[in-house]
């Protein structure tokens, strides 16, 4: 990638508006899911949930980097939330399509009941959208052949591949503005 882009893109992640889209990205992925439950009637499973939770933590590193983008140690945290919310949900969709690729063996089996912290139960603060009802091996949908998990596969690359591009970005413009002074 050329230097000049590099500054672009490093110039874009200094805005609010570069976080807002990546909040608005993410809350749209969280609209779709509630459609998918409530318009179409596909219950959620365990690994939809957790899923959810990572979506949920892009939205919340797109707010944090909007509100404090002007800082770089909110920024810091913002990116930092952003990486791990991504690689985590990543994580997760392939471990979803290998329980769905698997669907019928005791080896690839997912949680009937959530794991969130017992400080931090969000299904039960919010059982409308964190309670898991559906089965991890079933697949209800599919789009040109692929199931919801393999696409969260392609959303969560995306957003992995993203934040490497900008935090990349980002370093760089570090560099160069520490070379110049």
């Amino acid at each position: 990638m050329e230097v000049k882009m590099l500054k672009k893109l490093n110039d874009f992640a200094l805005t609010p508006l570069s976080w807002w889209l990546l909040a608005a990205s993410a809350l749209g992925l969280e609209l779709i899911a509630l459609y998918f439950q409530y318009g179409m009637g596909l219950e959620p499973c365990i690994m939809c949930i957790y899923q959810r939770v990572a979506i949920l933590g892009i939205i919340i590193a797109g707010v944090i980097g909007a509100i404090g983008n002007k800082y770089m140690p909110i920024r810091l945290v913002a990116f930092t939330v952003w990486a791990i919310s991504a690689i985590w949900g990543l994580q997760l969709a392939l471990e979803h399509v290998e329980i769905q690729a698997n669907a019928g063996s005791l080896f690839y089996t997912c949680d009937i009941f959530p794991n969130f912290p017992s400080w931090m139960p969000i299904h039960e603060w919010f059982p409308a959208v964190f309670e898991a009802t559906g089965d991890c091996g079933k697949i209800n949908w599919s789009l040109l052949g692929y199931s919801m998990p393999q696409w969260m596969i392609v959303n969560y690359g995306v957003y992995v591949l993203l934040f490497a591009i900008f935090f990349i970005a980002r370093i760089v413009g570090i560099v160069n503005n520490n070379k110049s002074t």
